[in-house]
């Protein structure tokens, strides 16, 4: 690959303009100037000056300019489902043109994954705990080493598996060989390649069975390749791992043990999925909705069963648990981002306010459908940023497959549980046991 691709290099910048040129010629309504799929895509490149502000090391007003371009986005979904009118206003490219450009978008993109270089401290989340990997980013805030320091909430093997890609020493402080560092490499590179692919793949798939419009899918799944973002952190596991497993939820809505299953993976891998619950019980309210909580259930006892036995102590065990239900997020007691220039005193408010939304959720729009179900779970996703004190803002992948797909959906009021969600079934083993059990005599 580095002979073929010689000394190639994803400048943020560049990217910046391209991107912009290539979004507004594929997408731009030019016979609709004032149609709201134009003040989405100005809004979407808007994100891009605040990226390159904290790529250049300003991250106080880079986290600020995030924040203002998420503000406006959080109004416009959470006013989304009142949008009911949604003219089909497909790209100005074919549907040939764009799944080639989606396809050489995705090929340029992975490959920025295996031969780039690691992205600055700026544009990376810090979820290092006790050890030599705390005393690298100590240092910044006056931290003693060895002393706990920012603990990213979820899973905490899945974010050091994310993490081993910067690693240079093991856990005992010994320099990693050569081998190993490229075994780590080739490990997490390779995952953050097919977590983008699942993206896609998820994408396309939910315009192809729920739009029934193919052309929509990939439109949608091209511009997530498009936007500045996906360039300049292709290659971060804990932002696009989640965002894939909640793609693949949303695509499975019509089965709620599966999505049960997908949701509750992606709530354990980064806990904050958990604060959908009430949008996504208020949807399967009519049907479904046992199916679904058991299932989430299932899976998040899955993942505390596996912090059991990979913990050496119960006190270890103990703290696992804690940052998998996101203690070490509603209480810790340092930052980085946007709230590590401020009080976290500041921070209830906004916690409050979150929390009231994602219960009023449960109960309004009281009719829901697959289209409300995607605009707000992108609002809640959203909505974490502001009040997250680890680079909050930043984790754009967990919410910009539902935006996507929000901004090229159609109407679909009819997509509601109680017609799209298919009926319970016996288990299967239960199905083997009845069809095996004798039956009774006929009478007389």
């Amino acid at each position: 690959m580095q002979e073929i691709l010689f000394e190639y290099e994803m400048n943020p910048t560049t990217w910046v303009y391209v991107s912009s040129l290539m979004i507004i010629g594929i997408y731009f309504k030019f016979h609709r100037v004032l149609s709201v799929r134009n003040l989405d895509l100005i809004a979407l490149m808007a994100f891009s000056p605040g990226l390159l502000i904290i790529a250049r090391g300003n991250e106080h007003w880079g986290y600020v300019w995030l924040f203002s371009v998420g503000g406006f986005f959080l109004v416009r979904l959470l006013l989304d489902p009142l949008m009911v009118r949604r003219p089909l206003l497909e790209p100005n490219l074919s549907a040939s043109g764009l799944t080639f450009t989606g396809v050489a978008l995705l090929f340029f993109l992975m490959a920025n994954v295996i031969i780039g270089k690691v992205p600055d401290r700026n544009l990376r989340a810090t979820s290092e705990l006790v050890g030599p990997l705390a005393d690298r980013s100590a240092a910044n805030h006056g931290i003693q080493p060895g002393e706990p320091y920012l603990r990213l909430p979820g899973f905490r093997p899945f974010h050091e598996f994310a993490e081993l890609d910067e690693q240079t020493t093991a856990l005992d402080g010994a320099p990693l060989t050569a081998r190993q560092l490229s075994f780590r490499r080739v490990v997490t590179r390779t995952a953050a390649i097919l977590g983008h692919l699942a993206v896609v793949i998820g994408i396309v798939l939910v315009g192809y069975r729920h739009f029934d419009n193919t052309h929509t899918g990939v439109a949608a799944a091209s511009l997530y390749l498009l936007l500045p973002y996906t360039a300049q952190l292709t290659r971060e596991v804990d932002h696009v791992v989640p965002g894939a497993v909640l793609v693949w939820s949303i695509e499975s809505y019509r089965r709620p043990v599966w999505a049960g299953l997908l949701f509750g993976l992606a709530a354990g891998l980064i806990f904050y999925p958990l604060f959908l619950l009430p949008l996504w019980c208020g949807f399967y309210w009519r049907r479904g909705l046992l199916r679904f909580l058991a299932s989430t259930a299932v899976m998040l006892a899955i993942l505390v069963l596996a912090l059991g036995m990979t913990s050496d102590s119960l006190g270890e065990f103990a703290g696992q648990a804690r940052q998998m239900f996101g203690w070490t997020s509603l209480w810790g007691e340092y930052a980085s981002g946007f709230w590590e220039y401020h009080r976290h005193a500041y921070r209830i408010p906004i916690m409050a306010a979150f929390l009231v939304l994602c219960g009023s959720l449960a109960l309004w729009p009281p009719q829901k459908n697959l289209g409300t179900l995607l605009s707000l779970s992108a609002a809640v996703m959203l909505a974490v940023q502001f009040w997250s004190p680890y680079q909050g803002g930043l984790y754009m992948a967990w919410y910009l497959p539902f935006l996507m797909l929000t901004i090229f959906r159609p109407n679909l009021e009819d997509r509601v549980a109680v017609t799209a969600v298919v009926e319970g079934r016996v288990p299967w083993p239960i199905r083997r046991l009845v069809r095996w059990a004798p039956r009774a005599a006929p009478a007389g």
